[in-house]
């Protein structure tokens, strides 16, 4: 392999986290801080969070906007981070956006953390249920831990969790 950023080569998206592992205040304002260097058109910074941690409001309002399926085991992330975009073009700010919240990820791996993002959740019950204004567009929950048990998970989980990971090679991902 290419010599690549331990960093970057180490991240991964779990689905088993530690069900009693705490998110410190530190380690929170180090992902938040993170995400808020990320690069953006003109500066613009349009990204805006709700941090929830485990088991406190935004948590909970968080934790249920998603499917069953991933409620069965983001709800042992230490936290839940959504991150929404605002302003103009709203392909410029969601793609600004996606730059702040690699940049987490790759903040939560630096912390010895693991982040999974999830895109599939009820963006109209949130924004309802944490009345954000309409200019406010939630685009990705994010679970953020450290690893647990993957075989605590279920069965089709488990397999999944356990599996060896698997890219693309650069030559598939070029345009011809």
């Amino acid at each position: 392999m290419v010599d690549l950023t331990p960093l970057l080569a180490f991240r991964w998206s779990p689905r088993a986290f530690d069900p009693d592992a705490e998110l410190t205040g530190d380690e929170a304002a180090s992902l938040l801080e993170a995400a808020r260097w990320a690069p953006s058109a003109g500066n613009a910074q349009p990204w805006r969070f709700a941090l929830g941690h485990r088991h406190d409001e935004t948590w909970k309002r968080l934790l249920v906007s998603l499917p069953d399926h991933d409620q069965r085991w983001a709800r042992h992330a230490c936290a839940l981070v959504l991150g929404a975009h605002t302003g103009g073009d709203p392909e410029r700010t969601g793609y600004d956006l996606g730059q702040a919240m690699a940049h987490l990820t790759v903040q939560a791996t630096a912390l010895g953390l693991h982040a999974h993002q999830l895109t599939g959740f009820d963006r109209a019950a949130l924004c309802a249920d944490l009345d954000l204004p309409p200019e406010v567009r939630p685009l990705v929950v994010t679970a953020i831990g450290r690893l647990g048990d993957p075989f605590a998970l279920p069965e089709q989980l488990r397999r999944r969790e356990t599996a060896l990971r698997r890219r693309q090679p650069v030559p598939a991902l070029l345009l011809r």
